[in-house]
């Protein structure tokens, strides 16, 4: 039974995931209920339940039946699943809250920066915040300019085609994220994500050694499995 209180409390978060998704790239303020974004008509309260909404509805705006993107529904079942996991690894703790207060930063950037390669500094911020507040100590900030300065030199030597600012400041958080003794761990196992999926993507045809790739998603998926699976020291 509390893992499927957790379960829910995740697909709620979720739902808030997915505003942040579409709010934040378009400054929009995070006040004020959910609209659809075809018909502009506010949704109400029970069409705005996490999966089951979608389900019901087929889909589909009750409004304007314009289809909804399946990107929502998608949204809240991982971010269900990250927060059962959490759970499991660390119960009802401070470290909980933290990285489940991050994670929301962090799935946010991820669809974000897919979508449109643009990493938001106010979503950036806040997790550096947030990381500072639950997780500070001068070895943490230290992994965190240091993995900075790695991505900064990168950027600085391709002109900013291999590498955006905005990488560069997500890996400050990042750093400070996976502390001292993982960071170059962190930032390898994002790189070889990084190589492998465009590797894909060219022998598919779906880019070339031109196509632009946002590197965030990257660097967010390494730093998730980090905070799930690994051990930090």
């Amino acid at each position: 039974m509390q893992l499927i209180f957790v379960l829910l409390f995740g697909l709620v978060l979720g739902s808030f995931v997915n505003v942040l998704i579409w709010r934040v790239p378009k400054g929009l303020t995070l006040a004020g209920r959910s609209f659809c974004p075809n018909c502009r008509r506010k949704i109400s309260w029970f069409d705005n339940i996490p999966l089951l909404s979608f389900i019901l509805l087929k889909g589909k705006c009750r409004n304007c039946k314009k289809k909804v993107s399946w990107r929502y529904p998608l949204v809240e079942l991982l971010f269900g699943a990250i927060t059962l996991l959490l759970f499991l690894k660390f119960g009802l703790t401070l470290e909980f809250i933290f990285y489940v207060l991050l994670s929301i930063i962090l799935v946010s950037i991820f669809v974000i920066d897919l979508m449109h390669q643009i990493i938001p500094d106010e979503l950036v911020f806040a997790g550096t915040a947030i990381s500072l507040l639950f997780n500070f100590s001068f070895g943490n900030l230290f992994s965190g300019f240091l993995a900075a300065t790695f991505l900064l030199v990168l950027h600085l030597i391709t002109k900013g085609k291999g590498m955006g600012l905005g990488d560069v400041k997500l890996a400050i958080l990042g750093g400070m994220v996976v502390g001292l003794n993982n960071v170059f761990y962190w930032l390898a196992l994002a790189f070889l994500t990084g190589a492998v999926i465009g590797c894909i993507l060219i022998l598919g045809k779906s880019a070339n050694l031109k196509s632009k790739i946002a590197f965030g998603p990257f660097l967010i998926a390494a730093l998730l499995y980090e905070i799930l699976f690994q051990i930090r020291i």
